[in-house]
C-alpha cells in the first residue's frame, strides 16, 4: 500500500487546476428554470439550538459548473448512479478556439479544426474527454455578459459544430465533451435547428460538463480531468467540482 502512497504524493506535486466556478445565490442560471429554484446556505439548525450548524441548498441540476447525463434529454437515459467513479476521471484533451472567438463569437468548432489540432498535438486518443476552450468562462459570473444577447435579440457565444461532434464520437470515441458556454449548441445554430448538437451527445450515452473555466490553464493534452458530483439517485444532472492534473513538463 506504501507504493500507492508515493504514487499520491508524487502526484500531488503537480499542479491541480480547479476547473469549477464558485455558486452564490446569485449565480445566473437558465432562464427557463423558474426563478427562486436556488437557495444556497440557509440555516435549517443553528449553532444555538445545539452547539452545531446544518445548512440546506437547493439548487437546480444544470447549475453552474454541471454535469449532464444522458438522461437530461433521452427519457430512460443513464444517470448519476449509472455512473461509475472510474467513468469521470479522463485523459483531457483541450482544445483551444480563442483566436476564432475573438474574430466570431458565434464561431463553432469544425472538423477542420480537429484536424488541424491533430496536425500539431497528436490524434486524440479514444475514451479521451475533449474541452472546448473559449475563455468565455472568464465572463462569469456575469449572465448577461455570458448570454451576450445582440441587437437582433438573441444569444451570441460559440459552440461545437454538429460535424465535429460527429466526428469525435465516430471517429475518435471520445468518452465525454466539455466546454465554458452555457450551453454545447451555438445559438446561431440553435435559434433554428434546436440544441441538436447537444442532444447528439446525450443520445450517444456519454456526459458533458458545461460552464467550465480556468481551460486557459491546461495544455493541449497530458492532463487529466476528474469530475466529481454527489451520487443522487436518478439525478440527469449536477453541479460538480471538475479539477484537472498537470504534469508540466
Amino acid at each position: 500500500m506504501a507504493g500507492l502512497w508515493e504514487k499520491l504524493a508524487e502526484a500531488k506535486q503537480y499542479r491541480w487546476v480547479d476547473l469549477t466556478h464558485t455558486l452564490t445565490n446569485e449565480s445566473p442560471y437558465w432562464e427557463g428554470i423558474p426563478q427562486g429554484s436556488v437557495s444556497l446556505g440557509e440555516i435549517a439548525v443553528p449553532f444555538e439550538a445545539m452547539d452545531l450548524e446544518i445548512q440546506t441548498f437547493k439548487f437546480p441540476g444544470q447549475f453552474g459548473t454541471h454535469i449532464d447525463y444522458p438522461a437530461h434529454f433521452v427519457p430512460g437515459g443513464r444517470v448519476a448512479q449509472d455512473f461509475g467513479v472510474m467513468d469521470t476521471v479522463l485523459p483531457l484533451v483541450v482544445i483551444d478556439a480563442t483566436p476564432q472567438v475573438k474574430e466570431n463569437v458565434d464561431f463553432e468548432l469544425s472538423v477542420s479544426d480537429i484536424l488541424a489540432f491533430e496536425s500539431e498535438h497528436g490524434k486524440i486518443p479514444e475514451g479521451c474527454f475533449v474541452a472546448l476552450r473559449t475563455d468565455w468562462g472568464k465572463r462569469w459570473p456575469d449572465g448577461a455578459a455570458l448570454s451576450n444577447i445582440g441587437e437582433d435579440g438573441n444569444e451570441h457565444f460559440p459552440g461545437w459544430g454538429f460535424e465535429a461532434l460527429q466526428f469525435l464520437f465516430d471517429e475518435r470515441n471520445v468518452a465525454a465533451i466539455g466546454h465554458e458556454t452555457l450551453d454545447t449548441d451555438a445559438p446561431i445554430s440553435s435559434k433554428d435547428v434546436g440544441l441538436r448538437c447537444e442532444r447528439y451527445v446525450l443520445q450517444r450515452d456519454r456526459f458533458q460538463v458545461e460552464m467550465l473555466t480556468n481551460l486557459d490553464q491546461v495544455p493541449p493534452t497530458g492532463a487529466v480531468i476528474v469530475v466529481q458530483a454527489a451520487k443522487i439517485r436518478d439525478a440527469n444532472g449536477l453541479p460538480v467540482r471538475a479539477f484537472a492534473i498537470v504534469k508540466d513538463e
